[in-house]
């Protein structure tokens, strides 16, 4: 084992609060695809033409097919060596926080069960009218009869995801917030570190005395704050700096 590995593993082992941000970079070790399909029957379509309120309210069977489409590409992957990791790192921590990006529902998947969904989940829908939350694993994107409405009052229902003009939801946003703050050891993994709020927490974590790991395949905004920085898969690396 490298030197630098042994470092940090044996920094991340006497860690008080381990804080943890995931981006795609992780969902794509595991085959996950990127918002645009390149063949087939999304191919002319754009994330900005169907994840946004406005798309919703025009079409909203269109961005239903989408999104089952999507939860159907999405329960093709399986969660890789670095979602194992890191639950594994949950169970040994004293404290632990998983931030993630990511709508794909891997995390749970692996096991993981203190996560912070700042984008949403793909694999629950949320009521229009009263919020009410509930998850749903249709994939059938060619026909979705009926178009899902709220078990509680049966008004429309909606993917409960962060589309495109809208905040990030608040208690997620706090939460992440305070964690960030409070956390000793800080991990950004598989995240470009350019989209914000989310690039802020390894920056405020950094700023309040946290040690900032970092862990992608290419350089981003944030190596050069990094106090380790690691270029390569996470599904590789992680199992290496917690010792499995």
């Amino acid at each position: 084992m490298h030197d630098k590995h042994r470092h940090v593993r044996e920094i991340i082992g006497k860690a008080k609060h381990i804080a943890v941000l995931t981006g795609a970079g992780i969902s794509a070790e595991s085959g996950v695809p990127t918002f645009r399909s390149e063949d087939g029957l999304w191919k002319n379509f754009s994330a900005s033409e169907l994840a946004t309120p406005e798309a919703f309210i025009e079409n909203p069977r269109r961005v239903w097919q989408w999104y089952g489409w999507r939860r159907g590409e999405m329960l093709k992957a399986e969660p890789n060596s670095g979602h194992l990791a890191l639950v594994e790192l949950e169970k040994r921590a004293k404290a632990f926080h998983l931030i993630t990006q990511n709508i794909d529902n891997l995390h749970r998947r692996a096991g993981n069960a203190n996560i912070i969904e700042i984008h949403g989940n793909a694999f629950r829908n949320r009521c229009t009218s009263c919020r009410y939350l509930f998850s749903d694993d249709t994939c059938d994107f060619e026909k979705p009869e009926p178009l899902p409405v709220c078990p509680e009052c049966g008004s429309p229902a909606r993917v409960d995801v962060v589309w495109f003009g809208e905040p990030l939801p608040q208690r997620e946003l706090e939460t992440s917030l305070d964690v960030a703050a409070h956390c000793d050891v800080f991990l950004s993994i598989g995240t470009s570190a350019n989209v914000y709020p989310a690039a802020h927490f390894p920056i405020m974590a950094k700023k309040q005395g946290a040690i900032l790991i970092e862990i992608n395949l290419e350089q981003t905004e944030l190596t050069w704050q990094a106090d380790f920085s690691f270029l390569g898969k996470a599904g590789e690396i992680l199992p290496k700096l917690i010792g499995l």
